[in-house]
């Protein structure tokens, strides 16, 4: 038997308030998600722990006899952990996940000018690719979500279930080593093929550059020497002079400023960019509620990094 302690925690929520929707408030998750955690409880088990014939909810005969184990143990670990961690709920770190290359080069001069406004601010970060931090975001197993915006929305994101802020205009330029003349090595202007450092088909960087070359005879001389779905990697590859690629200019400042990379193109070859903030409106945590209440008094200028 792998039984999870949250669900123990949801199943025990469910019986005090029999409904989910208001047990999934309680529990700081969407009612889908909620729902699911219950259902996976009862497949844990081997038993149907609650009616959903009836309105309010019951739990069946099963499941009141399951009751009393479920409430020994959450209070049992409750009181441990209490002694452990010694914390209040409202100053736990708040769980973040985001996009590679926001959370190596973007997040930490972001979340050090946010706590400027603030004052001290944990977190915990997980990087990830971004249609798994939706999944993450969806599923109530994140606080807050760090992201590129997609305009064509692709992302499929509700704006009133997910609402968001903008912390971040940037662009992605397409860069590559100087020559000895302090030229681009691979320019885009010209006729000749180019080595191209790509994003891997998946990635949202990589859709919006496939969105800029979509129409323009340039593509045919991008010859695909490599592939990722990180920022990161491409910036390595291009460092070595292996080709050119489309890189975030927050991910290459110093590089550039240093002259150590040049952009292969004039203005007209670069991608905007926004980066967003968003969290799900139907979780209730108190340290995400008191977060999204501080930023909405913040100037906006403040909170772009």
């Amino acid at each position: 038997m792998n039984l999870e302690t949250k669900w123990l925690e949801d199943f025990v929520a469910l019986a005090s308030t029999c409904s989910f929707s208001t047990s999934a408030r309680q529990r700081h998750v969407t009612q889908p998600a909620f729902s699911r955690r219950i259902r996976s409880l009862e497949q844990a088990v081997g038993v149907t722990l609650v009616d959903r014939s009836t309105t309010p909810v019951n739990l069946t005969p099963e499941g009141q006899l399951f009751l009393v184990t479920a409430r020994n143990v959450v209070e049992q670990l409750n009181e441990s952990l209490g002694h452990l961690r010694g914390l209040a709920m409202a100053n736990e770190a708040l769980d973040i996940v985001a996009a590679h290359s926001l959370a190596l080069s973007f997040y930490p001069q972001w979340i050090s000018r946010l706590q400027q406004g603030l004052g001290e601010l944990p977190t915990r970060l997980v990087a990830m690719n971004v249609g798994d931090a939706i999944h993450v975001l969806r599923e109530g197993n994140c606080d807050l979500m760090l992201a590129y915006y997609d305009p064509y929305a692709s992302m499929q994101l509700d704006a009133e279930v997910f609402p968001s802020f903008s912390i971040g205009q940037v662009k992605m330029l397409p860069v590559c080593l100087p020559d000895a003349q302090g030229q681009p090595r691979f320019p885009l202007e010209g006729t000749e093929s180019i080595p191209y450092l790509a994003y891997t088909q998946g990635a949202f960087l990589g859709r919006s550059v496939r969105m800029l070359l979509k129409n323009d005879p340039l593509r045919m001389r991008l010859r695909t020497v490599y592939e990722t779905a990180m920022a990161e990697g491409l910036k390595g590859m291009v460092m070595q002079g292996m080709g050119m690629a489309w890189i975030p200019d927050f991910c290459i400042r110093q590089e550039l400023n240093d002259a150590r990379l040049v952009p292969a193109a004039g203005e007209q070859w670069e991608v905007p960019l926004e980066i967003r903030l968003y969290r799900c409106s139907l979780v209730h945590k108190p340290g995400v509620e008191k977060l999204w209440r501080q930023m909405m008094k913040l100037p906006r200028d403040f909170l772009q990094a």
